[in-house]
């Protein structure tokens, strides 16, 4: 809803304000703006004449297929020890979504049906590109779920283990309800991308939480380095 769009948007701005690593509140402010912008393309397709609906059901899916990888990017750069395979794996990611991205642009096909529903929208994707992006997106966000997870197991340093330990929270909070919603619930067949986008709700109040710590923890010892030794 735009109502969520632009608590994610304004969620993102505040991120984007205030102090910290750059790069981890690059990274979290854009997947804040990534979600923003489904949700923005997905209430004007269903609130919009026919007309508009021919690209941007496809938009919808261009836009949120850059969380997966940029997911990734985030958690590379909060990982306990220098893993450069991380790094190399979330930039590998961002060179298959650009693939997709191009696949589903010049495909007409790849939505040939959007049903709108009260809170979700259904899709009918036929072709087998569908079939790929469904595994990229899909091994993508697991891949992020498992790495954090790791990593919380394996930091030595509290901040590590509770900054890490907000994208796990995150991702279990939007991944395991969609997937039971759609397993449970035979209105939402084929919803499946709405619905986790709706969820990801939940990932954007975890992010939200990130950032804070990181900020808090860059403030304090901004502080103690600013006062003088005795």
């Amino acid at each position: 809803s735009l109502a969520t769009a632009t608590l994610e948007v304004a969620a993102a701005v505040w991120a984007l304000r205030g102090p910290g690593r750059r790069p981890i509140i690059y990274a979290t402010s854009a997947i804040l703006v990534f979600l923003a912008g489904y949700q923005i393309v997905e209430a004007i397709f269903c609130t919009g004449s026919p007309v508009t609906l021919a690209f941007l059901p496809r938009l919808a899916f261009m836009i949120v297929a850059w969380l997966p990888p940029t997911g990734l990017l985030l958690v590379s750069l909060l990982y306990p020890t220098k893993k450069p395979f991380l790094r190399w794996y979330a930039y590998g990611m961002y060179l298959v979504c650009a693939g997709l991205v191009l696949g589903v642009a010049t495909d007409r096909g790849f939505v040939t049906a959007t049903v709108c529903e009260i809170v979700f929208a259904r899709y009918t994707n036929p072709t087998a590109l569908y079939q790929t992006y469904g595994q990229f997106y899909q091994s993508g966000l697991f891949a992020m779920l498992l790495l954090s997870a790791y990593g919380v197991t394996v930091a030595d340093d509290r901040r590590q283990r509770l900054l890490l330990g907000q994208v796990l929270l995150g991702s279990i909070a939007f991944i395991f309800p969609s997937l039971v919603a759609v397993a449970v619930l035979p209105a939402a067949n084929n919803a499946l991308p709405s619905l986790m986008c709706h969820f990801a709700l939940l990932l954007a109040l975890f992010l939200v939480r990130l950032v804070w710590i990181a900020r808090r923890e860059t403030v304090q010892v901004a502080e103690e380095n600013a006062v003088p030794a005795t």
